[in-house]
């Protein structure tokens, strides 16, 4: 995949609003050497607000990547959205340390906006990434069966503790403060 169509060649454009619709599969990802997602079908509009001596961009990302669950492995669809704001303004010379701020030489006539979407879309995705079917119960598997078998089980003495409380916390449960002193 060439990462030439996410160039903005800002220098022809009227001044207002104009926007930039990109769709990102898994080859956009390779290009960065990032091959965490079995693949990704992602939608990518940028509004880009030029003025004279600045541009406002606003990235707004909605899509479905397919990646694997953390505790079972299996494959499941999670749906992704993300959005970034960016200010482009000019300088002396290119800087683009600060994430929200990106600073162009007097004379640049264009840029990309690839590592921009590259970043949003990476940050986007929870870091621990688990199958909604765990969560809700529904996903047989081997694994969530295994897992299941594994889990802890509470001791005797754990049960026992629940069984026989100590009623001299009770009284200090019904104890109150009054905080207008």
């Amino acid at each position: 995949m060439n990462l030439k169509p996410f160039k903005i060649a800002f220098a022809g454009l009227k001044d207002g609003k104009h926007e930039f619709t990109y769709d990102i599969d898994n080859a956009f990802f390779e290009e960065f050497g990032f091959e965490e997602f079995n693949s990704s079908d992602i939608n990518v509009v940028v509004t880009m607000d030029k003025r004279p001596t600045i541009m406002d961009l606003e990235f707004v990302a909605t899509g479905v990547i397919n990646v694997n669950c953390d505790l079972t492995n299996e494959p499941f669809d999670m749906p992704l959205e993300a959005q970034m704001d960016l200010i482009v303004k000019f300088g002396q010379e290119f800087n683009d340390e600060n994430e929200s701020l990106l600073i162009l030489a007097h004379g640049e006539y264009e840029f990309y906006v690839s590592q921009y979407i590259y970043e949003m879309l990476v940050l986007a995705v929870p870091v621990k990434r688990v199958h909604p079917g765990i969560e809700d119960g529904t996903l047989e598997s081997d694994i969530v069966k295994k897992l299941e078998e594994l889990k802890p089980k509470p001791s005797f003495i754990e049960k026992q503790n629940e069984q026989q409380a100590d009623p001299r916390w009770d009284i200090l449960k019904e104890l109150k403060t009054d905080n207008n002193l």
